[in-house]
């Protein structure tokens, strides 16, 4: 059983979506507004967050970044924007999934079981830090350093880092990385995956001509390195 908390202003979505999970073990408490969600969040710790955008009193994108910046539970965004644009900024901005209206209760709850499964599966690795070449990565505490200076990474650029240092030395598609970082298995935009690797590398002190750690197969992918051993 997983503890929900539902922000959804529309009433009969909100009922159909607290009935269904309820009917499926898990424990619903639900808002219909998003500040007083965003504090019951903070106050019941649950496991996951299914989140509306168009709330009445904040856009659910920008109470999204507010919650990202105290709390790292899953996010299943479920809204009527089906814009790509809208779909690739929410998934940067923090969210775990994202799924259109109008959905099946059978599909939302399918989400909910694949957004529990990545967190159990990244508790193995969240069990111990990772060290390449004077690039220190804790998982446990979501904080990175680099000879050691702290790295003020975002969420996503935290992310793709880990990955990234867990799959040292081995090419990583950007198609893996859209799958795994960004929870999008069919794929999505490279411009998202350039844009954070662009970010990623200019705080690891290095640009796409002048790797680091970062070294680009051209046509294939990238893989993180150890710097005196680039090949």
């Amino acid at each position: 059983m997983a503890i929900i908390a539902l922000i959804e202003d529309d009433l009969r979505i909100r009922e159909s979506v607290a009935r269904v999970l309820g009917q499926r073990g898990h424990a619903v408490r639900s808002s219909t507004r998003g500040l007083p969600g965003l504090q019951d969040v903070l106050n019941d710790r649950p496991d996951v967050v299914i989140l509306d955008l168009g709330l009445p009193d904040i856009d659910g994108r920008d109470l999204l970044k507010m919650l990202r910046a105290v709390s790292d539970v899953p996010v299943i965004v479920a809204t009527a924007r089906d814009d790509d644009q809208e779909i690739v900024d929410t998934l940067d901005a923090g969210a775990d999934d994202y799924v259109v209206k109008p959905f099946s209760a059978d599909q939302l709850e399918a989400r909910v079981r694949a957004v529990l499964r990545r967190r159990e599966g990244g508790a193995t690795l969240a069990s111990s830090a990772l060290e390449i070449g004077g690039l220190q990565i804790d998982p446990a505490t979501h904080e990175a350093s680099l000879d050691g200076k702290p790295l003020d990474l975002t969420r996503k650029e935290f992310e793709l880092l880990l990955h990234l240092a867990a799959n040292a030395g081995r090419i990583v598609t950007k198609r893996q990385l859209m799958a795994e970082v960004w929870q999008q298995p069919f794929g999505g935009a490279d411009k998202t995956v350039d844009v954070h690797l662009s970010w990623l590398r200019k705080k690891l002190g290095e640009t796409a001509n002048k790797p680091r750690f970062l070294l680009t197969v051209r046509g294939v992918g990238i893989k993180l390195v150890v710097p005196d051993h680039p090949d």
